[in-house]
């Protein structure tokens, strides 16, 4: 039985997420909601998606729906899961939630109280490659993890992008760094504190960002991500024995694990798999009791919780501790 979608605004991301749809057959994406009727129309013809509506109220009024996929700025994340939640819909809302712990929070109680399923939309997590690693990692390959490093970034010089707008909470940590930050936490649990620097653009938002976390067991990280450089994604674990590193973390493109040790490297080839696709099926197959929700509170709480720790440090030019 296939889950059936309705998509909350027109944005870009949109894409990717319907070629995964379109791969499955246990994804049913049937409407699309837009601030305007004709260009949610014009959106529905290209993308072969049956319904479309003028508002995303009416999106959510839609009883068929089962789901709803939201793609919105990030300043309008919390209110629309929130709104999408209560309307009866479960709710995937692209990353990043949210940089207030509090309102991650205030959302999470909203499905609970509405008894349905909200997931941040990391697509990554999802991939076979961040799978294996994180079995690698578990499993010893390397001995005991000590270093973490992160990057993501490519250029970016459109004023009006909406990465660059302050007002939608743009932001390069906010746009790329979360994966740099999701990264680490997912091989060395939640930081107890971070230092953050940051240069800021002539519209307000950070353009640049790094980052240092400490995590227990004295397991230490740095990123760094922005929108003034060449297009680069790496991630690199270092253990006692060994270490890991990806050419192609976030988007899995042509996933690869080189498995580095004194001895010589050793290359793991995968097979790509469409992360959008899996994010999706994995939403469908909660709400049909078939399989838990890989992304819930604790990692969206913990998310939220490190990105603005990361802002405060930047902010003040100091370390932050973690309660």
């Amino acid at each position: 039985m296939s889950t059936k979608w309705g998509i909350i605004s027109t944005a870009d991301i949109n894409r990717l997420v319907l070629e995964g749809a379109r791969e499955s057959d246990r994804v049913d994406v049937v409407a699309v909601g837009s601030r305007d009727q004709a260009r949610a129309e014009a959106y529905a013809r290209e993308n072969g998606i049956e319904r479309a509506y003028a508002s995303y109220e009416a999106l959510l009024a839609d009883p068929d729906i089962d789901a709803v996929y939201i793609s919105l700025p990030n300043s309008l994340h919390v209110e629309w899961s929130i709104r999408s939640l209560e309307a009866g819909k479960h709710v995937l809302c692209e990353k990043p939630f949210d940089k207030r712990p509090e309102e991650v929070e205030r959302a999470f109680d909203a499905a609970e109280q509405a008894g349905r399923f909200l997931s941040e939309a990391f697509m990554y997590r999802h991939n076979p490659q961040t799978a294996k690693i994180k079995e690698l990692v578990d499993g010893g390959a390397i001995g005991q993890v000590r270093f973490v490093r992160a990057a993501f970034g490519f250029s970016l010089d459109e004023i009006a992008n909406v990465r660059l707008i302050d007002d939608l909470d743009g932001g390069a940590l906010m746009d790329v760094g979360c994966y740099c930050v999701s990264g680490c936490r997912l091989i060395a649990g939640e930081p107890l504190s971070v230092y953050g620097r940051q240069v800021v653009g002539e519209s307000g938002v950070d353009i640049l960002f790094t980052g240092t976390m400490h995590f227990a067991d004295e397991v230490v990280s740095q990123f760094d991500c922005g929108f003034v450089m060449q297009e680069r994604d790496e991630l690199e674990i270092v253990g006692e024995e060994g270490s890991l590193f990806l050419d192609d973390p976030w988007h899995a493109r042509v996933p690869g694990i080189e498995i580095r040790r004194a001895d010589g490297v050793e290359g793991l080839v995968l097979q790509p798999v469409d992360s959008y696709r899996l994010e999706l099926e994995n939403l469908g197959a909660a709400i049909r009791g078939e399989a838990e929700l890989l992304l819930g509170r604790e990692d969206a709480v913990g998310q939220a919780r490190a990105i603005d720790a990361l802002y405060r440090s930047a902010e003040a030019g100091i370390p932050i501790a973690l309660d």
